[in-house]
């Protein structure tokens, strides 16, 4: 049932340009795997199907280099050193719920109306900082940081639905990548049963990577990343309530 918990939740959230870490995450946890090898788990699974998604979205032409870049260089460095930490508290955990549960509530009710909205992009020293932050929250909770950039592109009207999944894809994986580095370097542990998890995560991932590039319009992204928010802010937040 876990294996099929992880295909399913690579498809749907590869289709938004996301890797699946905070999905990956909740599954482990309704199983009882060991809370040592989760974060590492679904850094590496994120990196598999981010691979996957950085080449279908790049392909179609919904990556842009110019406008990723400035993100990127201030994440990977916050993402490794976050990996580095760990951090056990309910009330971080209570703060992100609540704040991806708002993220998800205004990007579907805005969706719409964000249509008929003009893209305008984000000022230089906007892009560094919010790299940095999201960087480093990504390293800490293991997880590849495009769910918290990503309603915020969007939210921000810096890019189109389907740019915005072209530069999280890329953006979950250089930090995954980071990330990964981070933890290994002190923990190096993986559970045999990876194999098979990433497996399924390969197949999800290529399936959902080919409809969110190709097929999904970008209204229907925005609508299917709102419901992903709102699912993993709703499964932190009453997480840190006990």
């Amino acid at each position: 049932m876990l294996i099929f918990f992880i295909f399913i939740i690579a498809l749907l959230y590869a289709s938004v340009g996301l890797g699946g870490g905070s999905g990956y995450l909740a599954a482990m946890g309704l199983f009882d795997t060991d809370p040592a090898i989760m974060r590492p788990v679904a850094l590496a699974l994120n990196i598999l199907v981010t691979t996957i998604g950085a080449y279908k979205y790049s392909r179609s032409g919904f990556f842009s280099w110019s406008l990723f870049i400035p993100f990127g260089i201030t994440s990977i460095p916050f993402a490794f050193f976050g990996g580095r930490l760990n951090l056990d508290g309910d009330i971080y955990k209570g703060i992100v719920g609540i704040l991806l549960l708002y993220a998800a509530t205004r990007l579907f009710l805005s969706a719409e109306k964000a249509e008929e909205k003009e893209i305008s992009r984000p000022p230089l020293w906007a892009s560094l900082l919010t790299g940095a932050i999201v960087g480093f929250v990504a390293g800490i909770t293991g997880v590849g940081g495009a769910i918290f950039l990503a309603p915020l592109i969007l939210l921000m009207n810096w890019a189109s639905a389907k740019e915005t999944a072209g530069i999280s894809v890329v953006f979950v994986l250089v930090n995954s990548l980071s990330g990964l580095l981070g933890y290994l370097s002190h923990t190096p542990k993986f559970p045999p049963q990876i194999i098979y998890w990433g497996i399924a995560v390969i197949i999800g991932g290529y399936i959902g990577a080919e409809y969110g590039s190709s097929r999904l319009p970008n209204l229907l992204i925005r609508k299917i990343l709102a419901g992903i928010l709102f699912v993993g802010g709703a499964k932190m937040f009453f997480t840190a309530l006990g």
